[in-house]
């Protein structure tokens, strides 16, 4: 059984998102959605609130967890028996990051691989950082993330 691993902070998930997933889902018979906890940002909602923005809006695919993890990736990977990582790539400017990352990863723990998966090009501007300054400025961000999601951000926001 083939299983990869779709990490990211999610603050929030987003449509991109969801086609990423979508797609690995296709390719792996498990996938487990990986939320990081501490990702070395601010994120606007804890971990706990971007779980339970995310379960909803994977229900449809049987095969697809969602979690969170603290540390490392690759020693997440290791512990869930991963084969490999997901990674979306929007755009040619997120490339040299996600290169450098999928590297250290490879160095840390040869087993694993990454995979990158572009999403659906009406995706390819979508990033949770500009829906939530769209958010923040009273935006219509229905285009961009679930209906729950959008309630968040609202919510959020008007505090």
């Amino acid at each position: 059984m083939r299983h990869c691993i779709y990490p990211g902070t999610f603050d929030p998930i987003t449509y991109g998102h969801l086609d990423v997933l979508a797609r690995a889902a296709k390719l792996f018979d498990r996938v487990t959605v990986a939320i990081a906890e501490n990702a070395g940002k601010e994120p606007l909602f804890t971990a706990a609130q971007r779980v339970e923005m995310v379960r909803p809006n994977v229900a449809k695919f049987p095969h697809v967890s969602v979690t969170t993890f603290n540390g490392l990736l690759v020693e997440f990977c290791a512990t869930q028996q991963a084969d490999a990582i997901i990674r979306g790539l929007r755009a040619l400017s997120d490339f040299e990051f996600e290169f450098n990352m999928a590297l250290m990863n490879r160095h840390l723990e040869p087993r694993i691989e990454t995979l990158f998966v572009m999403p659906n090009e009406q995706f390819s501007y979508t990033s949770s950082t500009l829906v939530k300054q769209v958010a923040k400025y009273g935006g219509n961000v229905a285009h961009f993330v679930p209906p729950n999601v959008a309630a968040a951000l609202t919510k959020a926001f008007a505090a």
